[in-house]
């Protein structure tokens, strides 16, 4: 694990305008909302438009919030080559020397002649030559190392020439800046990059070498998500410092390797840059399930999302369909202050459906008495041994048992956030229904509860990378 308390702002140096003052129109932005929340297999929980430096729209969906940190996923990887190029920079790494190098103790383990060849600026575009993802492989490595066990896979085409997504890429990379700056990717990058950008606290997670890993894990605001984004849009500047060279950023965004025939959607077949992909319109970080980054340079903005959503390429077409134009339309009608008062309300009020919108709510009928409910067959996560209701002086809650770990989330009306824990619940024939949404992530657990049967049936809404345990699902510290 590995945590960042330096600062507390979500992103302090970002101003905030109404919508028309920078000429945004504000009726597109309703026009995405209205796209998205009507689209099957999309769903925001953050949102963030930047326009010429100032933020113009900004909304969460609750029972997400702007303080909260969300699992970022891929972005991690985009966050990892700003880190690389600063040490590119600095004159600790040589994007044309071998990734071997930089681990002379695995010389004598590593005989393939290309994994021996395998260039840094090689697996900054995914084309370390392997055909395909090598990250269980690579951490089956006996000695727990998986920059080892990475380069101990022959790959199966020459380095460089082939792209596939491809995590020990990632960790690779992360791994190399660790070891010539001596820090964490945190530690070396807060000072340099995320305290000039008034990003508050990260968080990251660690291996058992205590690595950040680099490729996922990074926990941020939606405030430092945007930052990053206008930092690239800016090209490296942020106010009057050169935090990232000019000449990095602008390869970040720019395809190395060709990547037409690696994935059916259109935002995805436009080439790998370094750790950030090129989009139909400017180039963006992405992560899972919809963490975005958007940089935008023909319209000078940025747009920032976060959530969990299955479709992602609906996502980006609802806003290259309404949000382009109203960053780049005609003039804006004479009554654009009211339309920028209209959005400014929406945004306000901004709230997931919780279980209770598909059913009678906990106006409809009391919780039941004190439940002890065992998992029926099949249930998700398969871990989790026993749900129970109970009742106490400060009212009730949901308490979750996944081996030696003790989950606790109050039950209350409407959504009720208890710690990284987030509920929803309403009265079903049967039971109960009952929403977890872990709100340090992109996730949400939904719970059917039989009274009668004494179990429970649970279902992810998004399942949750890699499998961590419940507890696990918050950012790390």
């Amino acid at each position: 694990m590995s945590t960042d308390a330096s600062a507390t702002a979500p992103a302090r140096d970002l101003p905030r305008s109404a919508p028309s003052t920078r000429g945004v129109d504000a009726r597109g932005v309703a026009a995405f909302l209205d796209a998205v929340e009507a689209a099957d297999g999309v769903e925001l929980h953050s949102l963030a438009v930047l326009r010429g430096g100032h933020v113009v729209a900004e909304g969460w969906w609750a029972p997400y919030a702007p303080e909260r940190l969300h699992l970022l996923y891929s972005v991690s990887k985009s966050v990892t080559a700003t880190a690389l190029g600063l040490a590119v920079a600095e004159g600790l790494v040589d994007l044309d020397a071998t990734v071997l190098s930089y681990f002379p103790e695995l010389d004598a383990d590593v005989t393939d002649p290309r994994s021996r060849a395998t260039r840094v600026r090689d697996v900054a575009a995914m084309a370390s030559g392997h055909l395909g993802e090598t990250i269980d492989a690579a951490r089956a490595d006996p000695t727990g190392d998986v920059v080892r066990g990475f380069l101990r896979l022959p790959p199966e085409g020459e380095p460089g020439e082939v792209f596939a997504y491809n995590q020990p890429c990632t960790y690779a990379l992360a791994a190399i800046v660790q070891r010539v700056t001596g820090s964490t990717l945190t530690a070396y990058l807060r000072p340099r990059v995320l305290d000039p950008l008034g990003v508050g606290r990260t968080a990251w997670l660690t291996d058992e070498l205590g690595r950040e890993i680099g490729f996922s894990g990074l926990h941020a605001t939606t405030g430092a998500l945007a930052a990053l984004g206008q930092l690239h849009l800016r090209r490296g500047r942020w106010g009057q410092a050169q935090l990232l060279p000019q000449a990095w950023v602008d390869e970040v965004g720019r395809a190395h390797v060709d990547t037409a025939g690696a994935h059916p959607d259109p935002d995805w077949r436009l080439g790998y840059g370094y750790q950030f992909w090129p989009s139909r319109h400017g180039y963006r970080a992405d992560g899972a399930y919809g963490q975005f980054a958007l940089v935008l340079p023909e319209q000078d903005a940025v747009v920032a999302l976060t959530g969990q959503s299955t479709r992602t390429q609906a996502l980006l077409e609802a806003v290259w369909e309404h949000l382009l134009p109203a960053l780049s339309g005609p003039a804006l009608p004479g009554d654009a202050a009211a339309h920028d008062a209209a959005l400014a309300a929406r945004l306000r009020a901004l709230r997931l459906p919780g279980a209770e919108d598909g059913g009678p709510g906990p106006a409809a009928g009391e919780l039941p008495p004190a439940l002890v409910l065992r998992p029926a067959p099949g249930s998700a996560p398969a871990a989790l041994r026993e749900v129970r209701v109970e009742h106490g002086a400060d009212g009730a809650s949901l308490v979750l048992h996944e081996g030696a770990d003790r989950l606790v989330a109050a039950l209350g009306a409407g959504w009720t956030t208890t710690g990284a824990l987030a509920t929803s619940w309403a009265r079903t024939p049967g039971g109960l229904r009952v929403d977890v949404v872990f709100v340090e992530t992109p996730h949400r657990l939904r719970l059917e509860l039989e009274e009668a049967a004494g179990t429970f049936r649970g279902t992810w809404c998004t399942e949750p990378l890699h499998s961590p345990p419940l507890a696990a699902l918050r950012a790390p510290g």
